[in-house]
């Protein structure tokens, strides 16, 4: 069975994944259509996360570009995951994962700084309990 994963780690590994594809980008001798939006593998981030790469697609495709993607005031799409742009298939906005993924970090760590800081308050009130023998 293929394991599951956030939108977070998903996000995080492609960022990783092809951050220096990205500011590799040369406009004197471009080696995709756009800039902004950078190609992946979606079977090699698959393989990486252990699952199949149609639950990669579909986070990406049907899920992530829906609550992501949205149209400018010209009425022009900005997607976060493409089918396709020119002539480079499965791409995502570069940029615009950058800031979702940075909104997905800021929760997480919004949640886990707390979380610890209580566990450590737990641990030493349990130890407190202990020290005094009561």
């Amino acid at each position: 069975m293929g394991k599951t994963f956030t939108d977070r780690r998903l996000l995080r590994k492609i960022y990783d994944r092809y951050y220096d594809d990205f500011v590799a980008f040369d406009r004197s001798d471009p080696k995709r259509a756009a800039k902004v939006y950078v190609p992946i593998d979606c079977a090699a981030i698959a393989k990486e996360f252990g699952t199949d790469p149609d639950i990669v697609f579909g986070r990406l495709y049907y899920h992530l570009d829906k609550k992501y993607g949205y149209k400018k005031e010209d009425g022009a799409k900005v997607s976060l995951f493409s089918m396709e742009t020119g002539s480079d298939r499965h791409t995502v906005h570069f940029p615009l994962l950058a800031a979702v993924l940075a909104e997905h970090e800021q929760s997480y760590y919004r949640f886990l700084v707390p979380l610890w800081a209580s566990l450590a308050a737990l641990a030493f009130s349990v130890y407190g309990l202990l020290a005094n023998g009561t």
